[in-house]
């Protein structure tokens, strides 16, 4: 199975599931070093519905987000590890700073974020619950993100 989408296609897929009764679930990041806790919130995100939507910044988005230095790992390849997850059934990559016109097109039953994220901050909450859906926040893991990774490598291997 193709995971990797265009918008037309995914959107097809979401209408068909939904019509069936099923939940669509859509969450969104850089997952430039994937890690520990990236796995824990996917595998949360996916069981709360039948399907896990995952929109992946682009190189130029996460440039935009984080500085020049990032990311470290290419769109491409960031996308083929997220292929590789039992948990993740669709991605889509996305050029913006924020994945709003996406969620917006797809219209998921369930918008998820990283509990570090105030819930008024969350992008697309409001396209979801005005379309009947709900916006949930899963507890990111401690010590596991991207930015504690580069900084370990950094102390260990950088004297």
């Amino acid at each position: 199975m193709n995971k990797r989408l265009h918008l037309a296609a995914l959107k097809k897929k979401v209408r068909a599931l939904q019509q069936a009764g099923g939940k669509v679930v859509f969450t969104n990041g850089c997952f430039d070093l994937l890690h520990v806790g990236h796995v824990r919130y996917l595998a949360a995100a996916r069981a709360l519905g039948d399907c896990l939507i995952v929109g992946v910044n682009s190189d130029r988005s996460v440039r935009r987000l984080k500085g020049a230095k990032r990311p470290i790992v290419a769109e491409e390849e960031r996308m083929e590890v997220l292929c590789a997850l039992s948990s993740v059934d669709y991605l889509i990559l996305f050029h913006e700073e924020t994945p709003r016109k996406l969620i917006a097109a797809l219209c998921p039953n369930i918008l998820v974020k990283g509990g570090d994220w105030a819930l008024e901050e969350i992008v697309g909450k409001e396209e979801v619950e005005r379309e009947g859906g709900k916006v949930v926040r899963i507890e990111t893991v401690k010590g596991a993100s991207t930015t504690d990774l580069i900084d370990r490598v950094i102390q260990r291997y950088h004297p």
